[in-house]
């Protein structure tokens, strides 16, 4: 990984913004990632990022943290936050913005303890296929302290693939339809292509039932996608 989202957060730091992050998917075309939008107050944060961060509580963990506009938020509410990204320029960022408590960790590799675990900005992502989504969801709840949350937030992609008569056109014979080829190019050059996946709030429910977890749908936007609170089961 050349870790390009990094580099584009230290350039946006360090005043040397001059150009966008652009993306694509498997089933999508270019797009530009605006990167004063990672760096973002909390005004101006979609509502379903706002909801999440107003219902954090405790001790936190940042989950794929970025430029760290969530935890300095908490931070700045009085919250203990540890804020964790793979990403070596994003943690550098964080550290360089205020952020008191951040690593640069795999949640895989995450073992202490938490009240709230916030994976935000389609937080499903990280599980990468749907095959690893009951892998990750035992680990997020082996992290949960007693009466912990976990704020999760994703899309139901499924209109992309909706055709002009209003059916369909999703394959059955493949993978499931929310997992997708992410790629992510700056400055000209081009990262290694990520999985990345989108989790319909039906099919992360039947997950969270198998492993587990309670499953509460918080709050619906504007554009198929969702914020849930899963909690360990009474």
């Amino acid at each position: 990984m050349k870790d390009l989202f990094g580099q584009a957060l230290l350039d946006y730091q360090n005043g040397n913004y001059t150009e966008d992050i652009i993306t694509s998917t498997n089933i999508s075309s270019e797009d530009t990632l605006p990167i004063p939008y990672l760096f973002r107050s909390f005004l101006d944060m979609p509502k379903l990022e706002q909801k999440a961060l107003n219902l954090a509580k405790g001790k936190v963990l940042d989950v794929g943290c970025g430029a760290g506009s969530h935890s300095l938020y908490l931070q700045e509410k009085g919250l203990i936050v540890k804020a964790i990204d793979i990403s070596e320029g994003a943690i550098t960022v964080c550290e360089k913005r205020g952020v008191s408590n951040t690593e640069i960790k795999d949640l895989l590799n995450e073992v202490d303890t938490f009240d709230t675990i916030l994976l935000l900005m389609n937080g499903t992502g990280i599980f990468q296929e749907l095959l690893q989504v009951s892998t990750y969801l035992n680990h997020l709840k082996s992290l949960l302290s007693p009466n912990g949350q976990i704020l999760i937030d994703s899309s139901d992609i499924k209109y992309m693939y909706e055709a002009e008569d209003g059916g369909l056109w999703i394959d059955m014979n493949t993978n499931y339809y929310g997992e997708l080829d992410y790629f992510l190019s700056y400055k000209g050059k081009k990262e290694k292509p990520l999985k990345w996946l989108y989790l319909d709030f039906n099919t992360l429910l039947t997950a969270c039932h198998s492993t587990g977890l309670q499953c509460e749908l918080i709050s619906e936007g504007e554009h198929y996608d969702y914020l849930a609170k899963l909690s360990v089961k009474d």
